[in-house]
This record gives structure tokens, C-alpha cells and sequence, in this order.
């Protein structure tokens, strides 16, 4: 899917309708179906809200860097920070599902460094996050999930 389009399908469909049904059928299908996916491999990202205490999970593309998860606090372009990247601020303690797997991991922001070596590979991998950065002024934030 062209960039511009997934942008609108994430703004007028994504959260209300597309990735709570991508979420229930990653679950029931125990990771068979959501995986993968035609933009690359989702994993599901479970965090503790920072204002609630309540588990949240997020559908998230992923690519892996050796054995951790990196993941891109894209939301959608939009001009402020995705609540799963806030919640991971406050408690970097996760659990994410990629296929089959369940991993427990804690979540770091990458360093400038880190962002600079692992963007090519991520735009590479998918160049839809190099178009929504062009679309927002806010940087975003790469996050690595360690697990432990």
C-alpha cells in the first residue's frame, strides 16, 4: 500500500475499525493470521498505561535487529506521540507477541546514534515512515524492545 494511502486508512479507519479486528485476530488465531502482513511482520505490543495501570495492546510493524524488536512511534504522522510510547516512557516494562511467540521486554528510546544507524533499515524496510515524517514536524521516535 502506497504511504499516502496507509496514512488515510490509519486516520479515518485504523483505530476504530481495522486494528482492533488485526488485534482479535492475532489473538484468536494465536499469531498464524496478523503476522504478516503485505507492509511486513507485526507483532502486538502490550504496555501498562501510564495514567490507568490497565494493559494496552497495540498492533505494531516490527523488524528485528539481532534478538530484539525495533519498533517506530510513527502514529499515523500525526503531531503528537503514540499513548503506547508514552506508556513505555513510564514503564518500560512489556510484553509483545510476534507470530507464535510471547516475549517479555523492556523498551528503550534509541539514542540519536542508534536512530541514525537503524532508520535506513526501517525506511528500507518500510518507506512509509519516511513519508510520515515528512509529514509532521515532531521527530520520531524509534524504540528497541529488549527481551528479557
Amino acid at each position: 500500500m502506497k504511504p499516502r494511502n496507509a496514512l488515510r486508512l490509519d486516520r479515518y479507519l485504523g483505530r476504530r475499525f481495522v486494528y482492533p479486528l488485526h488485534r482479535s485476530l492475532y489473538r484468536m488465531t494465536g499469531g498464524l493470521v496478523g503476522h504478516r502482513t503485505p507492509e511486513g511482520t507485526v507483532l502486538l505490543l502490550t504496555t501498562t498505561g501510564r495514567k490507568t495501570g490497565e494493559r494496552r495492546t497495540q498492533p505494531l510493524l516490527y523488524l528485528k535487529n539481532g534478538d530484539d524488536f525495533v519498533v517506530v512511534a510513527s502514529n499515523g504522522a500525526r503531531d503528537r506521540h503514540p499513548a503506547w510510547y508514552l506508556n513505555v516512557q513510564a514503564n518500560p516494562d512489556v510484553e509483545l507477541r510476534a507470530g507464535r511467540a510471547r516475549v517479555k521486554a523492556t523498551a528503550s528510546v534509541a539514542s540519536p546514534d542508534e536512530k541514525a544507524r537503524l532508520w535506513p533499515k526501517l525506511t528500507d524496510y518500510y518507506k512509509g515512515w519516511a513519508y510520515y515524517q515528512t509529514q509532521t514536524d515532531r521527530e520520531i521516535p524509534v524504540v528497541v524492545l529488549q527481551p528479557s
